[in-house]
């Protein structure tokens, strides 16, 4: 089916990159439009990489994705949700930050059986 894209694939790379490239205590000091478009650009490659709608990705107050294949939701809150904040999700996506990791320190809200998205992560080889 594909994904719908918003972001331009050079303009998430260079996102994702200034995030890299960022000291980590700087990194929640990036200008809001460069963490967002790097923020949406990830949740975009997440729902190319795992395309389904059986797990939704929320990452407050920038995007929320569908992914992972599986049983669709339609109403209501989906039986399977991730949720976490800017900083945490793109540690993810780049590999900078493992998921057992994260999860163990509660960076990470999941709920439901095809919640675990270690399978799927990090998004981002070399940026």
């Amino acid at each position: 089916m594909g994904v719908r894209r918003r972001i331009a694939a050079d303009a998430g790379t260079a996102a994702v990159r200034a995030w890299l490239d960022a000291p980590p205590e700087s990194r929640t000091g990036l200008p809001r439009p460069v963490l967002a478009t790097a923020v949406r650009y990830a949740l975009e490659e997440l729902s190319e990489a795992a395309e389904g709608n059986s797990v939704e990705v929320r990452v407050p107050p920038f995007g929320v994705a569908q992914c992972v294949e599986g049983p669709r939701h339609t109403r209501g809150t989906p039986p399977n949700v991730v949720e976490m904040d800017a900083q945490t999700w793109l540690g993810l996506a780049t590999g900078v930050l493992p998921w057992a990791e994260a999860r163990a320190a509660g960076s990470v809200g999941a709920s439901g059986l095809r919640a675990d998205l270690s399978a799927h992560l990090p998004l981002f080889g070399p940026v």
